[in-house]
């Protein structure tokens, strides 16, 4: 179901293998593959027992979370791309020899990451920085529109994809959390198992047997893989624009957030949606989004309208003591 409103933009995008028919999901440490059936109510349905249909996560939403910020990301140069560069971003360099370490785009916990929180500012605790530009003070409520402008002047894109400040309470009072605006994640359906092996081959040592010095990686030594075959395979998209509207940052910067979010989207899937190695898709039909070049275009038209708000372009610049 496809919901396009003044409060959700929410979207199912038909995938197929780039290559083939199979495809190998995201496991988890000690529970593999994440198998669950979907239940099913016809229509019209009176409340009865619905029927189910076997289905598989192939991609969850933080994995998802980090495609979409990678669209954004020029690998070679280690800079946003120059879609993204008018917004600003937080880059974290070495204070031996200055140079790059990390970024708030590249980082797990974006904003909150170690190596940015415990990072000096001009000389200053990132921590405090942080602490003094939310307001945290204890026995005082969490102002959100207040640490909503802050992280707009500092990477506005964990305002799509999420930040929690996870410190100490007397540290960051209140601990704040900004929920993720943008969801997305990738579900097949009516799935089936495809298993299938091999053999890592010793050519140097012809007479050693099958497994024999496998612990320090000689020998001939088979193997089995589980993979999937799907007769559906769908990215889910789900946008909150009444969350991007209740930053209380005005209409121009919930305009860029949600071209830049729609923008990640469409990048995604024009590149193809290569999740692994054996795990890469195409979309199928049309998308239901504007063109790359359109929300370039609106990235950039809205970047110029919050340009107050947003502050000085381009990176800024944390040291960390390696």
């Amino acid at each position: 179901m496809n919901i396009d409103n003044e409060n959700r933009l929410i979207q199912q995008i038909q995938l197929r293998p780039a290559t083939g028919s199979i495809f190998q999901p995201t496991g988890f440490p000690d529970v593999g593959a994440a198998e669950f059936l979907r239940p099913e109510y016809a229509d019209g349905n009176d409340g009865g027992r619905p029927s189910t249909r076997k289905c598989l996560l192939v991609e969850s939403a933080q994995s998802m979370a980090n495609h979409l910020e990678g669209a954004g990301w020029d690998v070679a140069k280690q800079e946003p791309v120059v879609e993204l560069a008018g917004l600003p971003w937080v880059r974290v360099v070495a204070k031996s020899d200055g140079r790059f370490l990390t970024a708030s785009r590249l980082e797990a916990h974006r904003l909150a990451a170690s190596y940015i929180k415990d990072a000096t500012l001009d000389g200053r605790d990132f921590k405090e920085v942080i602490r003094e530009r939310f307001g945290l003070r204890d026995k005082t409520p969490v102002d959100y529109r207040r640490i909503a402008r802050a992280i707009f002047e500092l990477d506005p894109l964990c305002l799509l994809h999420g930040v929690f400040f996870a410190e100490k309470a007397n540290v960051w009072p209140g601990q704040p959390k900004i929920a993720r605006a943008l969801t997305a994640i990738v579900e097949a359906v009516d799935i089936e198992p495809v298993i299938s092996g091999g053999v890592k081959r010793d050519i140097v040592s012809h007479s050693a047997s099958e497994g024999a010095g496998s612990k320090e990686g000689y020998g001939s030594i088979p193997f089995h893989r589980q993979e999937f075959a799907a007769a559906e395979i769908n990215l889910h998209v789900s946008l909150d624009r009444l969350q991007l509207r209740s930053y209380g940052l005005g209409k121009d910067a919930a305009q860029l957030l949600e071209a830049v979010a729609l923008w990640e989207v469409r990048t995604v899937l024009d590149r193809g949606l290569r999740l692994r190695t054996a795990c890469d898709f195409v979309p199928i039909g049309d998308l239901g989004l504007p063109t790359t070049a359109e929300l370039s275009t609106r990235v950039g038209e809205a970047a110029k309208k919050c340009a107050e708000l947003l502050g000085p372009t381009g990176p800024i610049d944390v040291v960390w003591e390696d």
